[in-house]
């Protein structure tokens, strides 16, 4: 059952679509403002586009305004039909003797016309007054796209008002119970009408089904219809559309903003090393490798790393460092992700200790694989890129024999003891054998420490 919350949402939605509702009508019909007698039928002879020049005394701007509405008429057996009303008026010259309206839709290019007269006696008595029409016997469908031509009669050149229109389609309200994970959906009564499907879809290039289609029978009162969902993501939308042939489909997508579902799509391969991220949805950005030193810090985009965000990317030979993030910028904001923070993938540690030569310090490198190493000796570690020197490789070291508890050193550099502890200096080490790598570093060392260990 609904909620007390759910329900009371439902409601208020449903007394605004109410109060928003197609007016209904009786009869189509023709009504003219007061002191005016007029005249309406169908004019079959809708390809003249023949013209005369207005009299110079009858001004080009006669024809004042057009608007546009839709009405429902409903007959006890007949059910309901949709109808175009046209409010039109003008200023009555002695040379008009009425005015045209035509109808054409834009995807069958079928045209309608009606010509509403004036009689000769209101002709002459209300020259110069304004002549206000109402007429609303345009037959039409659910979501059509109509042009409209508003001229008079005769038709003078360039006496002439255009309006695109499109029919209202049938109003859908809805409310999310992200708790149950599902999408409440009122559809609204249209007694005589098609019956109409709704259903939960992906939107890419086209909507691709995301749960079952639900026929909702015409003549079935006003009811909520529940579409659960497995994930929240910004292309799962709410499609619905009448039961006719080539109906127009409306959409909205609830989740439309809620975009941080897709960044959770990495998945890293430790037998390629490959690391790759596949969005779940269709989305424009851009996406990097990035170095993030410590948590909540600016993370600083790797050289030669950016790709567009628009399908997968992936990243061979990727080092499974702490540090190593990825980077995703679209117009909404930027967003860090960092899979390896994790336990469970093994990482490479460097670590300061006293050389053979008391003027050096060892830098040692410490990996549970086979790895190559590089040190750089850096200045300025507030800024990025910071001023490096030459890279100086490290010296491999022979395989470890024996049962070791801990990651076995596997390289060493040595370096100047005064240059590394020099002020504002780092001590910068990465992975050289992989095409991607966090720099691990060690800054303001205390020279005086037998063993110092990066972070």
């Amino acid at each position: 059952m609904l909620t007390g919350q759910a329900m009371a949402f439902l409601s208020l939605t449903w007394i605004i679509y109410r109060g928003l509702a197609i007016p209904r009508i009786a009869e189509c019909g023709l009504s003219c403002s007061q002191g005016f007698t007029c005249r309406s039928h169908m004019n079959w002879n809708i390809f003249s586009n023949f013209c005369r020049q207005p009299p110079a005394s009858m001004s080009r701007s006669v024809l004042e305004t057009l608007t546009l509405s839709t009405a429902m008429k409903c007959a006890p057996h007949d059910g309901c039909s949709l109808l175009l009303r046209v409010h039109a008026s003008l200023t009555l010259h002695e040379s008009l003797r009425g005015l045209e309206a035509c109808s054409m839709t834009l995807d069958t290019q079928e045209i309608q016309c009606q010509i509403v007269r004036v009689s000769r006696a209101s002709r002459q008595l209300q020259v110069g007054q304004q002549l206000q029409v109402h007429f609303d016997c345009f037959e039409v469908s659910v979501a059509q796209s109509l042009y409209v031509t508003l001229r008079t009669v005769p038709h003078f050149c360039g006496v002439q008002l255009d309006q695109q229109y499109h029919v209202e389609a049938r109003k859908l309200s809805y409310w999310v119970d992200r708790s149950r994970k599902v999408v409440l959906v009122q559809v609204p009564e249209a007694p005589g009408g098609p019956d109409y499907y709704v259903r939960l879809c992906f939107k890419w290039f086209i909507c691709e089904d995301a749960g079952a289609l639900v026929q909702v029978t015409a003549n079935s009162v006003s009811q909520t219809i529940s579409l659960p969902y497995s994930q929240e993501l910004p292309c799962l939308c709410l499609e619905g559309w009448s039961a006719t042939p080539d109906a127009v489909r409306t959409q909205t997508c609830p989740f439309e903003d809620d975009t941080e579902a897709l960044w959770d799509a990495i998945h890293y391969d430790p037998g390629s090393q490959a690391l790759s991220w596949e969005p779940a949805c269709p989305v424009s950005g851009h996406v990097s490798l990035c170095w993030r030193p410590g948590p909540g810090v600016h993370c600083h985009e790797l050289e030669h790393s950016g790709r567009p965000a628009h399908g997968r990317v992936q990243y061979p030979l990727v080092d499974t460092q702490p540090q190593l993030c990825l980077k995703f910028s679209t117009s909404l904001g930027s967003w860090v992700k960092c899979p390896f923070e994790q336990q469970r993938f093994p990482a490479w540690k460097m670590a300061v200790q006293p050389a053979s030569s008391p003027s050096h310090l060892r830098i040692t490198f410490f990996s549970p694989s086979p790895a190559r190493f590089q040190v750089h000796l850096c200045h300025g570690r507030k800024m990025w890129p910071p001023a490096c020197r030459p890279a100086l490789p490290a010296i491999p070291l022979p395989p470890a024999s024996g049962n070791l508890t801990a990651d076995p050193a596997v390289a060493f550099v040595d370096i100047p003891g005064d240059e590394a502890c020099a002020p504002d200096t780092c001590i910068q080490g990465r992975r050289t054998d992989v095409h991607f790598s966090a720099p691990q570093q060690l800054c303001d060392l205390q020279c005086t420490a037998s063993r110092r260990t990066a972070d």
